[in-house]
């Protein structure tokens, strides 16, 4: 028998805490219908297909993830709010890896337009960036630097992956140390800079 009150966003939520026990890739329709008690068939009524399951928990992770961020770099600029956008980052990751893994999976651009969550995490991200000077193109290369530098950190040290007897927090804070003097001294122009000759 169903149960009654079953919405979308009742299960968005249950699908997130789902995934943060068994791994974003093991959450399915039958699972989630298992949860509530109910056949597959009946959370049709409410999401379109696992796709669109996976989108609302991914929008749904997006949002408590900006909202942490939000709160860590307000009031902060420059290395103050870099070093703070990436601990709240790294901190939410951490703590809930399933709903992290939702974070990282593509959603369709309409979707994203769509999504104060998302426009919001453009804006804030885009925003600690600027102060450093940054225009497009460059704008999009550093959020991808940090992106792909934050992302890669988590992903191995969630799986322990760091082996060295160096404390992963303090090679964290010295990442951030680099990014920082890297943004700082960013190459403008988006362009490649030609390579010096070396003598041969």
């Amino acid at each position: 028998m169903a149960r009654a009150g079953l919405t979308a966003d009742r299960l968005a939520a249950a699908a997130a805490e789902l995934a943060d026990e068994v791994g974003f890739e093991n959450v399915s329709l039958s699972a989630l219908a298992r949860h509530f008690g109910v056949r597959d068939a009946s959370l049709y009524s409410h999401v379109k297909n696992l796709q669109d399951l996976r989108t609302r928990v991914a929008l749904l992770a997006g949002g408590e993830m900006i909202d942490r961020i939000a709160a860590a770099v307000a009031g902060r600029a420059g290395k103050d709010a870099l070093a703070a956008f990436a601990d709240a980052y790294r901190e939410y990751a951490l703590e809930h890896p399933g709903r992290y893994a939702a974070t990282q999976i593509r959603v369709d651009q309409a979707v994203v337009a769509d999504s104060p969550a998302m426009r919001r995490t453009a804006e804030i991200t885009y925003g600690v960036l600027r102060a450093y000077g940054l225009e497009e193109p460059d704008l999009t290369d550093a959020v991808r630097l940090l992106r792909s530098t934050f992302h890669g950190y988590c992903a191995l040290e969630s799986t322990s992956a760091f082996g060295a007897p160096r404390d992963v927090r303090e090679s964290w804070d010295r990442a951030i140390d680099a990014l920082h003097v890297a943004l700082a001294n960013w190459p403008r122009g988006g362009h490649h800079r030609p390579l010096p000759q070396v003598p041969r």
